[in-house]
């Protein structure tokens, strides 16, 4: 797990509850997405809309429970990012 998807999963989590929901993921993105890309937490490409903050929360949901865990965020992160 890298840094980096540590440092967005914290960014991501709201309510700093140690997990995202779809709704989080796809609220931080648009209200968060552009300063995270702009200090290099998040890649530009990477702040998009609602669709594809929701594909990317589906990629991560691994066990279907609507809940990301740091985990299985990071585990898709790090991959599509390329951060692993």
């Amino acid at each position: 797990m890298s840094d980096k998807a540590r440092r967005l999963f914290e960014a991501l989590d709201l309510d700093q509850n140690g997990t995202l929901t779809r709704d989080e993921v796809i609220v931080a993105l648009q209200k968060k997405g552009p300063s995270l890309a702009a200090a290099g937490v998040l890649p530009v490409w990477g702040v998009q809309d609602i669709e594809a903050s929701s594909a990317l929360f589906d990629a991560a949901d691994q066990n279907g429970d609507a809940v990301l865990t740091l985990e299985e965020f990071t585990a898709v992160v790090d991959r599509r990012f390329g951060w692993s």
